[in-house]
């Protein structure tokens, strides 16, 4: 092979995303939002899933939708790297791993691969040198590798004890006050962007790897799907552009709906669930005027479910009745 150098250019520097959080902080959700934003309404974006299902929940209600590859039983490395290349071959826009603590800590991954060598009678460097390097290989380096344009690595954390020296001098364990990732060490040093998940749902950044990242995925905010656009924006090497603070775009949605969005519809991002619940709501307030009003307000308003709001206009006509209302209300697949 020859080797030869050209001009760098920042569209090569795939964006690797890393999500952690504790359970039903929503980690998917927002992986989902961000995923979405980036391909655009048409793109193609696929979920490594290991949640017994769990990852499926949001397929009524993405836009686009998804496809997903479940991975069960058998999480060694070797068996996401396999994911991967299906991965590639499919020629996916967006991938998300969901989760990504699985290929360490589950049946047959990272660690139980090390106890299963200490069970053989194992010691030392032997007990961590093939697990570590199936790690690596199978899954590190393709990770960083993937030509795949976005990869959202979602990760399972816990607060960990630590031993902390009391004023008398004697040692206790405490809960540390910091969440970490259910993965190797390292595994954050390889994200363009890594960050946990609160309970609210807000995203709290502990690594840019470019200043300017700092007005793409903003920090103490839910991750909405405008902040996958302002990342492919990036990504494409332009300016991204502003994006509107969570009381903005509160204060947008709830000037142009009919009435005031009610709350979220299940655990998610607030924001984007928002949206939705008030999309039913203005449905009522837009009964005089029919579907193709609605479509036309909520479009302008919120681009991503234009197309599934246009979708609906063949299928909806005009409200005469209460009883229609509610029937056209229950086939809205939202």
């Amino acid at each position: 092979m020859t080797y030869q150098f050209r001009p760098a250019k920042r569209s090569e520097a795939k964006p690797l995303i890393g999500l952690y959080s504790e359970s039903g902080c929503g980690k998917t959700w927002s992986s989902l939002m961000l995923a979405r934003g980036f391909v655009g309404p048409l793109g193609k974006i696929g979920m490594v899933e290991t949640e017994s299902g769990r990852g499926e929940a949001y397929a009524d209600l993405l836009p686009g939708g998804y496809d997903v590859l479940p991975i069960r039983n058998n999480f060694a490395p070797s068996e996401y790297g396999k994911a991967l290349t299906a991965a590639e071959d499919a020629k996916l826009d967006a991938l998300i791993i969901d989760s990504a603590s699985h290929e360490w800590e589950g049946a047959g991954g990272v660690l139980a691969m090390a106890a299963a060598n200490q069970a053989a009678g194992k010691t030392g460097v032997l007990v961590w040198q093939q697990p570590k390097q199936e790690h690596q290989r199978h899954f590190m380096l393709r990770l960083m590798q993937t030509p795949i344009p976005l990869v959202i690595v979602c990760m399972r954390a816990k607060y960990p004890m630590i031993e902390k020296k009391k004023p008398d001098g004697k040692k206790d364990w405490i809960r540390s006050e910091v969440l970490e990732p259910k993965q190797s060490d390292d595994i954050l040093f390889e994200m363009f962007v890594h960050g946990w998940i609160d309970r609210e749902h807000r995203l709290h950044v502990t690594k840019y790897t470019r200043p300017d990242l700092c007005k793409v995925i903003i920090d103490g905010e839910p991750i909405r799907i405008e902040t996958g656009r302002a990342l492919a924006e990036w990504a494409r090497g332009e300016q991204p552009s502003s994006q509107p603070s969570q009381p903005q775009a509160a204060a947008a949605i709830s000037a142009a709906a009919p009435s005031p969005p009610s709350q979220a519809l299940t655990d998610g991002v607030a924001d984007d669930f928002d949206i939705l619940d008030a999309i039913k709501t203005a449905l009522s307030e837009a009964a005089s005027r029919g579907m193709n009003a609605l479509a036309e307000e909520w479009g302008a308003i919120h681009p991503a479910y234009q197309r599934r709001l246009e979708d609906e206009k063949e299928r909806l006509k005009p409200i005469a009745t209460e009883a229609d209302l509610q029937q056209q209300q229950a086939r809205l697949p939202l």
